[in-house]
């Protein structure tokens, strides 16, 4: 990754140490209790996040109908799925799935803040809501991809999702060659946040 979006190494215990305070004074003045905090993160541990989106992907590499009935109607197509309730809540809402394909790359980003499919990729990373990485991937996608280790061909065309409180985008990344005869959980383990995003492309083990 550019070092453009990279951040103090310090910034996790930082972050840590304010949220700590927050969480106290919360908790003083009766506006939370002492669960409170650990309850919503183990709901984004295990039950919301990008294992949901592995399964989705892993799902339409091995269904071409399913995948189909995903990029016209993503809601309904992730309803048929055995998925933890809440799938269409908590920043799930109008969500919309889009295909790489051969010739066509996608990336998605958010120009207003950091809206973002939390059900299937989980909490957005840091860089994601940098001001630069927003304004730069819709300036110049080619250039910030490359940055990420991704060059893209001339001949692919790079399509650019803009991310809002309407709706909330991701990629189904192409299958990677040579994984035929992988089943559709080890397929789920290739899927990562990167590549459903459109910062990276999926690679077989």
């Amino acid at each position: 990754m550019s070092e453009r979006f990279k951040y103090r190494e310090d910034r996790e215990a930082h972050n840590a140490a304010r949220v700590r305070a927050l969480e106290a004074l919360l908790i003083k003045k009766g506006i939370i209790t002492d669960r409170t905090v650990d309850t919503v993160l183990e709901y984004f541990e295990t039950k919301m996040g990008p294992f949901n989106g592995a399964k989705i992907v892993a799902r339409a590499w091995v269904d071409p109908d399913f995948k189909r009935r995903l990029i016209e109607d993503t809601p309904k197509a992730i309803a048929e799925l055995d998925l933890p309730d809440g799938m269409a809540g908590a920043e799930g809402e109008h969500m919309r799935a889009v295909a790489n394909a051969p010739g066509i790359h996608n990336l998605i980003i958010c120009t207003l803040c950091s809206c973002y499919p939390w059900p299937v990729l989980g909490l957005p990373p840091y860089w994601y809501k940098d001001p630069t990485f927003r304004s730069r991937a819709a300036r110049e996608p080619r250039a910030v991809l490359a940055e990420f280790g991704l060059p893209i061909s001339e001949e692919v065309e790079v399509k650019v999702w803009d991310s809002s409180a309407q709706i909330r985008w991701f990629v189904v990344p192409e299958r990677p060659a040579g994984t035929e005869s992988l089943s559709e959980m080890e397929l789920e383990a290739l899927v990562t946040p990167e590549a459903m995003m459109g910062v990276a492309v999926a690679k077989a083990a």
